[in-house]
């Protein structure tokens, strides 16, 4: 399967995703090949083109896929590295749990080195765009935040967090020059694409609307598939994930007693003056950010658990409500792994996914604040 996967997926050069959005240049070889998805049926970014088309070639045309295990091997001990190096500053989570990260689970060991999915590598990024932004580098977090975006458009789902960090950081016109880098790059990449078929490039590349199969979801087995299917299904989950985020932005992450429209102000003109943000400020708030809209997404798919497992830890073990003890944190992560195990997905997988999904959600909003005591305490003393 990996064999059939790499040889689909990477013989992607650049004239081939022109060729997937409407373009017409000949390929390597001759023929024709198309960037699907693998069960979405959609093309993805141009980032991904390019870092497929190097794998292609570093593996002699999709041949060797010891290679290609190989390099997804050290993509996952990269990420892992990456993962352990946020973790250090936040000093949240218990060393145990670390075990259970790098030893008890098959569905990802399987996402890397087998599946050769995409969706690590976006990951892989995006892990390296956070320990930029906690070194206060803020330019190249975005650089690599897009590049992410780039190979898979599922790190959109930190982007609200992000663009909060950006406010609250650097107000509305200190971010514009970040979110320049971040809207750039995609047009840097994209460039040989938008040039050739712009309409086909963004509508099959950040195809929102993407109708997801029933037959892969992890997540809505319970539910009946035309219900899973309807668009009203679609718009209710939209509507609940921007209201959640809306109220974590308002009640969690927003704590200095002004008007959260005070974020548009330069930092140094709101009435609260400014905090640097922690560690423990930027990892909550992003990694919280891409939960609320996994637990709210139209389907989940086997690879998706990349997206999230991860952050896991920090979840249950940073902000922790007093009933959550370390052995129901534990059972969730158990319960989740093995949700994502079951094959096919029964309507016990998908409610349990789902209950757990929500024991974390109300832990995030009952356990104690991301925020230092130092802004609690400038703002008492205003």
């Amino acid at each position: 399967m990996a064999a059939a996967r790499l040889a689909r997926a990477a013989p992607a050069a650049a004239g081939a995703a022109l060729h997937a959005a409407g373009g017409r240049l000949p390929l390597p070889g001759g023929g024709g090949h198309h960037l699907l998805g693998h069960s979405q049926g959609g093309m993805y970014p141009a980032g991904f083109v390019y870092i497929f088309m190097g794998l292609y070639y570093a593996t002699s045309r999709g041949t060797d896929i010891r290679m290609a295990q190989n390099i997804f091997a050290v993509l996952y001990l990269a990420t892992l590295l990456l993962v352990f190096l946020i973790y250090h500053q936040t000093c949240k989570v218990p060393p145990f749990v670390f075990f259970f990260m790098c030893c008890a689970s098959y569905r990802v060991h399987s996402i890397f080195v087998l599946r050769l999915f995409n969706d690590p590598v976006a990951m892989v990024l995006l892990f390296l765009s956070i320990n930029l932004l906690l070194a206060q580098r803020w330019g190249w977090g975005c650089c690599f935040f897009s590049l992410a975006v780039s190979v898979k458009m599922n790190v959109l789902l930190f982007a609200p967090g992000l663009l909060f960090l950006l406010l609250t950081q650097f107000g509305f016109r200190g971010a514009l020059p970040k979110l320049g880098i971040c809207a750039g790059l995609q047009v840097v990449l994209g460039l040989p694409f938008l040039l050739e078929n712009p309409s086909g490039y963004l509508s099959r590349s950040f195809d929102l609307g993407r109708q997801f199969l029933f037959h892969w979801t992890v997540n809505w087995r319970f539910l009946p598939e035309a219900l899973f299917l309807h668009r009203a299904f679609h718009l209710a989950l939209l509507t609940a994930h921007l209201t959640l985020l809306l109220l974590f932005a308002l009640c969690r992450w927003h704590r200095t007693g002004e008007s959260i429209l005070s974020l548009l102000r330069d930092p140094s003109k709101r009435k609260v003056p400014p905090q640097p943000l922690t560690p423990n400020q930027i990892v909550s708030t992003l990694f919280t950010s891409n939960f609320i809209g996994i637990c709210f997404s139209r389907s989940l798919h086997y690879q998706f658990y990349v997206w999230y497992f991860h952050t896991l830890p920090y979840l249950l073990w940073a902000m922790p409500a007093r009933w959550l003890t370390h052995l129901l944190r534990l059972l969730v992560l158990g319960l989740i792994e093995l949700s994502w195990n079951t094959y096919p997905s029964t309507s016990c997988s998908s409610a349990a996914l789902h209950i757990c999904h929500a024991v974390i959600l109300l832990q995030l909003w009952l356990g104690p604040q991301p925020f230092p005591k130092s802004t609690q305490h400038s703002k008492k003393a205003h």
